[in-house]
């Protein structure tokens, strides 16, 4: 059985290895340079003083540069890739041997249902989980510099290993959500019974979920900590003013490194700061509109989570992922083994 899985699935393992081959190199190679490039650039800062500037500059420098896109290729690389193992590997799995029919010889050599999909799943899950391990290993050593540089330029920017974009693409998520899409697509496989259906269904779930987790689920993995501290009005970054004359008021946070999830003014009472919009806001210049704030002595309130819970999130979100993809393989065992697949 082995050597059966191995001969079907070979062309693709040799495909897929050859091209991660390529992302390895290139971010070996660049990483090297980029981490040098950063030591050169702030090499003796502390005794000047001027690691923060010097820090800032080389993160502003690498928008745009080469590395900045290798960078970017490799965080969309590493999002994609357990989508496309679902897509290719995952959901033709069974049906293609469905579709050809091929499932009734292996079923016919004495070979239990449970053992034949154990031998192709264990195969090429393996695979699936070593390849998205090697990139996302790589990418977050590649992308180290970005946050010593980050650190070193006390910068609240995306940069940050917490902020969603990035938090995605590093660390052991991406083997999480390999084995995720991989049963995904599996299930799928096992369900639909059609190759291309169950290889569109499984695209659009996954990019669903990809979506919809960062924004509703990952936020309450642990609950948030909240600070309240008194409004800084020289730190306000929007004040609206609507038609019925409310007024709304936002600071910027100042928590450094954080994944800040809300961000609100409240009044003395602890209410929302709604307004009503004072005179001095009405028309009367900056100086006096920040001032005439300053005198509702408001308060500004943030939910976040800190930088320090970066390997909690980690931890448990590669665990919720792993059991749903044990649940999903468990249901196509039973689903193979107690069900007419013709």
């Amino acid at each position: 059985m082995m050597w059966l899985t191995w001969r079907q699935f070979r062309a693709q393992a040799i495909a897929a290895a050859a091209a991660l081959a390529v992302v390895v190199v290139v971010l070996a190679v660049s990483g090297v340079q980029f981490a040098d490039r950063l030591h050169a650039t702030i090499a003796g800062c502390q005794a000047r003083g001027s690691c923060s500037q010097l820090a800032s500059g080389f993160l502003h420098a690498l928008h745009g540069s080469g590395y900045g896109v290798i960078g970017q290729v490799a965080v969309g690389l590493i999002y994609a890739v357990p989508g496309l193992i679902g897509v290719f590997w995952g959901a033709p799995l069974i049906t293609r041997e469905i579709e050809t029919g091929t499932f009734r010889l292996a079923w016919t050599q004495s070979v239990m249902r449970w053992r034949w999909l154990a031998f192709k799943v264990g195969l090429i899950g393996l695979v699936a989980l070593a390849s998205a391990g090697l990139l996302s290993f790589m990418a977050t050593w590649w992308m180290t510099p970005v946050y010593q540089a980050s650190v070193q330029a006390n910068s609240d920017s995306s940069l940050y290993r917490l902020e969603p974009v990035v938090f995605g693409a590093n660390g052991i998520v991406p083997v999480g959500y390999a084995a995720f899409g991989f049963a995904l697509g599996l299930a799928f496989g096992v369900l639909i019974r059609r190759s291309i259906p169950a290889m569109a269904a499984t695209l659009a779930v996954f990019a669903g979920i990809q979506i919809a987790w960062p924004r509703w689920v990952r936020p309450h993995l642990l609950t948030p900590l909240r600070s309240v501290s008194p409004l800084n009005v020289a730190k306000i970054d929007q004040l609206i003013i609507d038609s019925q004359r409310h007024m709304f008021v936002t600071a910027s946070a100042s928590k450094t490194g954080a994944w800040i999830l809300s961000n609100q003014s409240i009044d003395q009472a602890g209410h929302p700061f709604t307004g009503p919009a004072t005179q001095a806001c009405l028309g009367q210049g900056l100086a006096a509109c920040n001032a005439s704030v300053a005198r509702l002595h408001l308060r500004q309130v943030l939910t976040y989570q800190p930088a320090s819970r970066y390997w909690a999130f980690q931890w448990y979100e590669t665990a919720i992922f792993f059991a749903i993809a044990g649940a999903l393989v468990w249901f196509c065992v039973w689903r193979v083994s107690r069900r007419r697949l013709t």
